[in-house]
């Protein structure tokens, strides 16, 4: 079994936004968003495959809970069985907006500057 250790980018005041997004979530979402990332810990990435998608262009991939709210959580992977959450957010056009984007690779950034 090909188990992936997730990773939640922590800020440098040791907030950890993404578990916070999610915990803003209402709870059918929160449960959609928990249970790709259970699958995803348990399976691995291939797990996620309709789930998952990369982002042309950045090193970004992102998670797609679809439904009536489009979820998206954005993540890198920094070595073959991990995945580092970077960024959160309700997808509201058909394309994903540059500004998210934006956050998500500074933190990666960030991230990669600290370790």
């Amino acid at each position: 079994m090909a188990t992936t250790t997730i990773y939640y980018y922590i800020t440098t005041s040791g907030k950890n936004i993404v578990r916070e997004y999610i915990i803003s979530l209402q709870k059918e979402q929160q449960a959609k968003v928990r249970r790709t990332l259970q699958l995803i810990n348990e399976y691995g990435l291939s797990s996620a495959i309709p789930h998952i998608k990369k982002l042309s262009g950045t090193p970004l991939w992102e998670i797609r809970i679809l439904g009536k709210d489009n979820i998206r959580i954005l993540y890198v992977t920094p070595s073959s069985n991990s995945i580092l959450v970077l960024h959160g957010f309700n997808k509201k056009t058909q394309k994903t907006s540059p500004k998210e984007i934006q956050t998500a690779t500074n933190r990666y950034h960030d991230w990669l500057s600290n370790h």
